[in-house]
Protein backbone atom coordinates (compact mmCIF):
# COMPACT_ATOMS: atom_id res chain seq x y z
CA UNK A 1 0.00 0.00 0.00
CA UNK A 2 1.32 3.43 -0.60
CA UNK A 3 3.25 4.63 2.36
CA UNK A 4 4.17 8.37 3.06
CA UNK A 5 8.33 9.10 2.20
CA UNK A 6 8.92 10.90 6.01
CA UNK A 7 12.46 12.29 5.40
CA UNK A 8 11.00 13.82 2.26
CA UNK A 9 8.91 17.19 2.56
CA UNK A 10 7.90 19.89 0.15
CA UNK A 11 8.85 18.16 -2.42
CA UNK A 12 7.94 19.74 -6.21
CA UNK A 13 9.02 16.99 -8.28
CA UNK A 14 9.80 13.07 -9.01
CA UNK A 15 11.07 10.88 -11.16
CA UNK A 16 11.84 6.89 -11.18
CA UNK A 17 13.99 5.07 -13.13
CA UNK A 18 13.54 1.17 -14.73
CA UNK A 19 16.64 -0.07 -12.99
CA UNK A 20 14.74 0.05 -9.64
CA UNK A 21 16.20 3.89 -8.67
CA UNK A 22 13.81 7.01 -7.53
CA UNK A 23 14.63 10.53 -7.49
CA UNK A 24 12.68 13.83 -5.77
CA UNK A 25 13.52 17.59 -5.74
CA UNK A 26 12.21 19.52 -2.99
CA UNK A 27 11.81 23.91 -3.10
CA UNK A 28 15.07 24.37 -2.54
CA UNK A 29 16.80 22.30 -5.05
CA UNK A 30 17.71 19.56 -3.41
CA UNK A 31 17.87 16.38 -5.36
CA UNK A 32 17.59 12.98 -3.51
CA UNK A 33 17.98 9.70 -4.91
CA UNK A 34 17.62 5.99 -3.25
CA UNK A 35 17.16 2.25 -4.78
CA UNK A 36 19.50 -0.01 -6.20
CA UNK A 37 23.11 0.87 -5.79
CA UNK A 38 24.58 -1.69 -8.44
CA UNK A 39 23.15 -4.57 -10.69
CA UNK A 40 23.43 -7.37 -9.05
CA UNK A 41 24.74 -9.09 -12.37
CA UNK A 42 27.70 -6.18 -12.77
CA UNK A 43 29.48 -3.51 -11.47
CA UNK A 44 28.26 -0.27 -13.47
CA UNK A 45 26.78 2.81 -10.91
CA UNK A 46 23.26 2.93 -10.78
CA UNK A 47 22.83 6.92 -11.42
CA UNK A 48 22.42 7.85 -7.38
CA UNK A 49 24.93 10.42 -7.32
CA UNK A 50 27.37 9.31 -4.70
CA UNK A 51 29.25 6.44 -3.85
CA UNK A 52 28.42 3.77 -1.57
CA UNK A 53 30.44 0.86 -0.02
CA UNK A 54 31.30 -1.45 -2.57
CA UNK A 55 29.18 -4.43 -0.91
CA UNK A 56 25.90 -2.43 -0.58
CA UNK A 57 23.51 -3.20 -2.83
CA UNK A 58 20.96 -0.87 -2.16
CA UNK A 59 20.56 2.64 -0.55
CA UNK A 60 17.20 2.12 1.13
CA UNK A 61 16.28 5.62 1.94
CA UNK A 62 16.20 8.71 0.46
CA UNK A 63 19.71 10.59 0.53
CA UNK A 64 20.45 14.08 -0.73
CA UNK A 65 23.04 14.26 -3.77
CA UNK A 66 25.48 16.50 -2.04
CA UNK A 67 28.03 17.39 -5.40
CA UNK A 68 25.10 19.22 -6.36
CA UNK A 69 24.59 21.06 -3.39
CA UNK A 70 26.07 24.76 -5.23
CA UNK A 71 23.08 24.47 -7.82
CA UNK A 72 19.38 24.76 -7.41
CA UNK A 73 18.16 21.56 -9.58
CA UNK A 74 14.34 22.17 -10.88
CA UNK A 75 13.70 18.76 -12.91
CA UNK A 76 15.45 15.19 -13.18
CA UNK A 77 15.10 12.11 -15.70
CA UNK A 78 16.28 8.50 -14.86
CA UNK A 79 16.36 5.34 -16.92
CA UNK A 80 18.73 2.18 -16.66
CA UNK A 81 21.16 2.98 -14.31
CA UNK A 82 22.17 6.58 -15.42
CA UNK A 83 20.61 10.00 -14.36
CA UNK A 84 20.30 13.37 -15.96
CA UNK A 85 19.64 16.75 -14.36
CA UNK A 86 18.53 20.13 -15.20
CA UNK A 87 19.57 23.40 -13.00
CA UNK A 88 17.57 26.58 -12.59
CA UNK A 89 20.76 27.67 -14.19
CA UNK A 90 19.55 25.42 -17.54
CA UNK A 91 22.69 23.91 -17.06
CA UNK A 92 22.34 19.45 -17.79
CA UNK A 93 24.42 17.31 -15.32
CA UNK A 94 24.87 13.60 -15.95
CA UNK A 95 26.34 10.64 -14.27
CA UNK A 96 25.87 6.87 -14.00
CA UNK A 97 26.87 4.44 -16.23
CA UNK A 98 27.21 5.14 -19.99
CA UNK A 99 26.82 2.81 -22.95
CA UNK A 100 26.23 3.75 -25.97
CA UNK A 101 27.25 7.55 -24.83
CA UNK A 102 24.42 8.09 -22.74
CA UNK A 103 26.16 10.25 -20.42
CA UNK A 104 26.93 12.96 -23.51
CA UNK A 105 30.83 13.27 -21.96
CA UNK A 106 32.26 11.96 -25.33
CA UNK A 107 33.44 8.50 -23.94
CA UNK A 108 31.76 5.01 -22.58
CA UNK A 109 33.37 5.75 -19.12
CA UNK A 110 30.98 5.72 -16.03
CA UNK A 111 30.79 8.15 -13.66
CA UNK A 112 29.84 8.58 -10.16
CA UNK A 113 29.34 11.76 -9.38
CA UNK A 114 27.41 14.07 -11.24
CA UNK A 115 29.10 15.89 -14.07
CA UNK A 116 28.28 18.43 -16.00
CA UNK A 117 27.83 18.28 -19.98
CA UNK A 118 30.49 20.41 -21.36
CA UNK A 119 28.79 19.86 -25.06
CA UNK A 120 25.53 21.45 -24.04
CA UNK A 121 27.70 24.38 -21.73
CA UNK A 122 29.50 25.25 -24.97
CA UNK A 123 26.21 25.81 -27.34
CA UNK A 124 25.52 29.12 -24.76
CA UNK A 125 21.73 27.85 -24.89
CA UNK A 126 19.85 27.40 -21.63
CA UNK A 127 17.97 23.87 -21.06
CA UNK A 128 14.64 23.90 -19.91
CA UNK A 129 13.73 19.89 -20.48
CA UNK A 130 15.76 16.52 -20.10
CA UNK A 131 14.05 12.68 -21.47
CA UNK A 132 16.57 9.63 -20.96
CA UNK A 133 15.37 6.19 -22.22
CA UNK A 134 17.63 2.79 -21.81
CA UNK A 135 20.15 4.06 -24.35
CA UNK A 136 19.60 7.80 -25.49
CA UNK A 137 19.10 11.16 -24.03
CA UNK A 138 17.41 14.03 -25.47
CA UNK A 139 17.76 17.48 -23.84
CA UNK A 140 15.58 20.72 -24.82
CA UNK A 141 16.68 24.77 -25.06
CA UNK A 142 14.79 27.27 -23.79
CA UNK A 143 14.50 28.44 -27.60
CA UNK A 144 12.71 25.01 -28.65
CA UNK A 145 15.85 23.52 -30.06
CA UNK A 146 16.02 19.73 -29.33
CA UNK A 147 19.41 17.52 -28.80
CA UNK A 148 20.18 14.41 -28.48
CA UNK A 149 22.68 12.08 -27.86
CA UNK A 150 23.53 8.23 -27.36
CA UNK A 151 22.25 4.81 -29.17
CA UNK A 152 21.81 5.41 -33.08
CA UNK A 153 18.75 3.32 -32.97
CA UNK A 154 17.05 6.33 -31.03
CA UNK A 155 18.86 9.20 -30.57
CA UNK A 156 17.15 10.93 -33.51
CA UNK A 157 20.92 11.09 -35.60
CA UNK A 158 20.82 7.46 -36.83
CA UNK A 159 23.81 6.78 -35.82
CA UNK A 160 25.87 6.51 -32.32
CA UNK A 161 26.30 9.70 -30.86
CA UNK A 162 28.11 10.20 -27.41
CA UNK A 163 28.18 13.74 -27.28
CA UNK A 164 24.67 15.95 -28.10
CA UNK A 165 24.23 17.30 -31.23
CA UNK A 166 21.25 18.93 -33.03
CA UNK A 167 18.97 16.90 -33.99
CA UNK A 168 18.11 17.76 -38.14
CA UNK A 169 15.20 16.78 -38.34
CA UNK A 170 13.52 19.40 -35.83
CA UNK A 171 16.09 22.60 -37.52
CA UNK A 172 13.27 25.28 -37.88
CA UNK A 173 10.62 24.20 -36.06
CA UNK A 174 10.24 24.61 -32.20
CA UNK A 175 9.82 22.19 -29.56
CA UNK A 176 7.84 22.23 -26.69
CA UNK A 177 7.41 19.11 -25.22
CA UNK A 178 9.74 15.75 -25.10
CA UNK A 179 9.25 12.33 -23.88
CA UNK A 180 11.16 9.32 -24.03
CA UNK A 181 10.14 5.39 -23.15
CA UNK A 182 12.72 2.58 -22.26
CA UNK A 183 13.40 2.20 -26.26
CA UNK A 184 11.46 5.12 -27.65
CA UNK A 185 10.86 8.60 -27.85
CA UNK A 186 8.34 11.39 -28.98
CA UNK A 187 8.12 15.16 -29.19
CA UNK A 188 5.60 17.61 -29.79
CA UNK A 189 6.26 20.84 -31.69
CA UNK A 190 4.87 24.15 -30.64
CA UNK A 191 2.09 23.58 -33.85
CA UNK A 192 0.80 20.68 -31.71
CA UNK A 193 2.39 17.97 -33.80
CA UNK A 194 3.52 14.77 -32.59
CA UNK A 195 6.38 12.98 -33.84
CA UNK A 196 7.56 9.75 -32.49
CA UNK A 197 10.67 7.32 -33.29
CA UNK A 198 12.43 4.35 -32.30
CA UNK A 199 9.75 1.88 -30.85
CA UNK A 200 10.88 -2.52 -30.61
CA UNK A 201 7.69 -3.22 -33.17
CA UNK A 202 4.40 -2.95 -30.68
CA UNK A 203 2.77 -0.06 -32.25
CA UNK A 204 3.93 2.75 -29.82
CA UNK A 205 4.95 4.88 -32.20
CA UNK A 206 1.43 5.21 -33.78
CA UNK A 207 2.58 5.09 -37.39
CA UNK A 208 0.22 2.48 -38.66
CA UNK A 209 3.14 -0.20 -39.76
CA UNK A 210 4.26 -1.31 -36.08
CA UNK A 211 7.66 -1.22 -37.15
CA UNK A 212 10.98 0.75 -35.70
CA UNK A 213 11.85 3.97 -37.45
CA UNK A 214 15.41 5.45 -36.71
CA UNK A 215 14.38 9.28 -37.61
CA UNK A 216 11.53 11.55 -36.23
CA UNK A 217 8.42 11.04 -38.06
CA UNK A 218 5.34 13.07 -37.44
CA UNK A 219 2.20 10.93 -36.29
CA UNK A 220 -0.01 11.29 -39.31
CA UNK A 221 -2.83 9.66 -37.37
CA UNK A 222 -3.13 12.98 -35.51
CA UNK A 223 -3.49 15.30 -38.04
CA UNK A 224 -5.53 17.70 -37.18
CA UNK A 225 -5.69 17.44 -33.84
CA UNK A 226 -3.36 19.90 -31.87
CA UNK A 227 -0.94 17.75 -29.26
CA UNK A 228 -0.42 19.30 -25.80
CA UNK A 229 1.85 16.13 -24.21
CA UNK A 230 2.67 12.93 -24.46
CA UNK A 231 3.87 10.06 -22.68
CA UNK A 232 5.95 6.77 -24.07
CA UNK A 233 7.00 3.57 -22.41
CA UNK A 234 8.15 0.56 -23.67
CA UNK A 235 4.87 -0.96 -24.97
CA UNK A 236 2.32 2.10 -25.52
CA UNK A 237 2.12 5.65 -25.91
CA UNK A 238 -0.48 8.20 -24.33
CA UNK A 239 -1.10 11.37 -26.13
CA UNK A 240 -3.12 14.25 -24.54
CA UNK A 241 -4.79 17.34 -26.91
CA UNK A 242 -5.20 20.64 -26.52
CA UNK A 243 -9.00 19.68 -25.52
CA UNK A 244 -8.27 17.33 -23.18
CA UNK A 245 -8.87 14.48 -25.16
CA UNK A 246 -6.36 11.21 -24.19
CA UNK A 247 -5.32 9.48 -27.27
CA UNK A 248 -3.88 6.01 -27.47
CA UNK A 249 -2.21 3.78 -29.78
CA UNK A 250 0.47 0.29 -28.70
CA UNK A 251 -0.36 -2.57 -26.38
CA UNK A 252 -3.54 -2.80 -26.53
CA UNK A 253 -4.20 -4.24 -23.16
CA UNK A 254 -2.49 -1.27 -21.68
CA UNK A 255 -4.22 1.47 -23.21
CA UNK A 256 -7.36 1.85 -20.95
CA UNK A 257 -9.55 0.88 -23.79
CA UNK A 258 -11.88 -1.33 -21.99
CA UNK A 259 -12.86 -4.61 -23.77
CA UNK A 260 -14.21 -5.39 -27.27
CA UNK A 261 -17.54 -5.20 -27.74
CA UNK A 262 -18.63 -8.84 -27.15
CA UNK A 263 -21.54 -8.64 -30.05
CA UNK A 264 -18.33 -8.52 -32.51
CA UNK A 265 -17.71 -10.94 -34.37
CA UNK A 266 -13.96 -10.83 -34.79
CA UNK A 267 -11.24 -11.06 -33.05
CA UNK A 268 -9.31 -7.50 -32.76
CA UNK A 269 -5.55 -7.56 -32.89
CA UNK A 270 -3.26 -7.74 -30.12
CA UNK A 271 -1.52 -4.10 -31.16
CA UNK A 272 -3.21 -0.65 -31.47
CA UNK A 273 -0.89 0.83 -34.35
CA UNK A 274 -2.66 4.12 -34.99
CA UNK A 275 -3.98 6.53 -32.29
CA UNK A 276 -7.54 5.81 -30.63
CA UNK A 277 -9.07 8.25 -28.39
CA UNK A 278 -9.76 6.60 -24.71
CA UNK A 279 -13.79 6.99 -24.07
CA UNK A 280 -14.83 9.25 -21.08
CA UNK A 281 -11.65 10.39 -20.35
CA UNK A 282 -10.27 14.42 -20.20
CA UNK A 283 -7.31 15.57 -18.34
CA UNK A 284 -5.82 18.89 -18.65
CA UNK A 285 -2.12 19.82 -19.41
CA UNK A 286 0.40 22.02 -17.93
CA UNK A 287 1.98 24.87 -20.59
CA UNK A 288 5.18 24.23 -19.70
CA UNK A 289 8.06 22.51 -21.44
CA UNK A 290 8.71 20.06 -18.18
CA UNK A 291 8.75 16.26 -18.59
CA UNK A 292 5.57 15.70 -16.35
CA UNK A 293 2.74 16.91 -18.62
CA UNK A 294 -0.35 16.04 -17.03
CA UNK A 295 -1.49 17.61 -13.59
Amino acid sequence: MPSRIESLSQIESIAAGDNCTSAAVDKDGRLFTWGRAINPNETRPSGLGYALDSETESQLTPKWVETLSEDHVVSVALCYAFTLVVTDAGAIFSFGYSDDGVLGHGSLEAVVLPRRIEALAQTGRRFVAVAAGDRHSLALTEGGDLYGWGGGRTNGHGRDEPIPHLVAAFVGQRIKHVHAGAVSLCAVTDQGELFTWGGRGRGQLGHGDGERQLMPKRVEGLSGVKVAAAAMCETHTLVADEDGVVWAFGVRSALGLGDPDEELDCELPEDMLMPSPIPALRVRARRSPDVLPFC
